[in-house]
């Protein structure tokens, strides 16, 4: 649970809380995660992952425009937008949920069935929902301290990267296109998000709000690893509907593992 404040804190004390609550509960540390960087899941475990990862990704644009819907601030909606166009794309740059179905075209998974998300697990889909809920219905203060995991996301993505091109004779540079544009990206929003949390949680009341945020998101992601760990690795009970290497594979890949 997170520490409490009683009485308002320095914008360096509470950026110390956010970090410590990264520290703690990123999902890094999710023994699905390790599984996945260090080599030690199989192709069809891999193929599970990256279209449930998919329901997330293609939630990002719609979080993000909720909120830009409730900012009055021009110069903040300014900022915010290149967050849509960084993953629903922009002129050239086809964006990063087209590199992340370059990651499920790669996996051999047909493109249409990632899309059409009939295969995710059902708590994957409930725990994005979740957040974009959130977003929608609380303070932007609130929505904007909720994307702060944005602070810890270059060091898994560097993980991934090593890991995966390391490991996996299947995944090739193009495959972790996303990844990499990430290394740069992500430092980029979190530093404006962190900027706005620093500048306007100054009341306890508000400084609890944004750590809670923060917690909260940090449980979305956990949540989405729980629900994989639990349907392809151990126990290995998938639910109905959800993609099934065993019985599905073959239905909906491109070509055979």
């Amino acid at each position: 649970m997170t520490d409490v404040v009683h009485e308002a804190i320095s914008p360096d004390a509470l950026e110390s809380r956010l970090r410590a609550i990264g520290a703690a509960r990123y999902h890094d540390r999710h023994p699905f995660h390790r599984l996945l960087h260090g080599g030690r899941l199989n192709f069809a475990h891999v193929q599970a992952w990256a279209p449930n990862r998919y329901v997330y990704q293609a939630a990002i644009p719609r979080k993000d425009a909720a909120l830009i819907a409730r900012l009055d601030d021009r110069a903040l909606r300014r900022e915010w937008v290149h967050r849509i166009h960084d993953h629903d794309g922009t002129g050239e740059d086809d964006g990063g949920i087209e590199r992340w179905l370059k990651l499920t075209d790669g996996l051999r998974l047909d493109r249409a069935y990632v899309i059409s998300q009939q295969g995710a697990l059902p708590a994957t889909k409930f725990a994005v929902e979740a957040y974009v809920r959130f977003v929608h219905e609380h303070s932007p203060l609130e929505a904007i301290a909720s994307s702060l995991t944005e602070l810890f996301a270059p060091a898994i993505h560097a993980a991934r990267i090593a890991g995966m091109l390391a490991h996996y004779d299947f995944v090739s540079e193009d495959l972790v296109a996303y990844f990499r544009r990430r290394l740069d990206q992500a430092p980029r929003d979190a530093g404006v998000a962190l900027a706005y949390v620093r500048a306007n949680a100054r009341t306890a009341e508000a400084q609890n709000a944004v750590l809670r945020a923060l917690t909260f998101k940090t449980e979305v992601l956990w949540a989405q690893l729980d629900a994989l760990h639990f349907a392809y690795v151990d126990p290995g009970l998938v639910p109905p509907g959800a993609f099934d290497p065993a019985r599905q594979a073959s239905a909906y890949s491109t070509s055979a593992v």
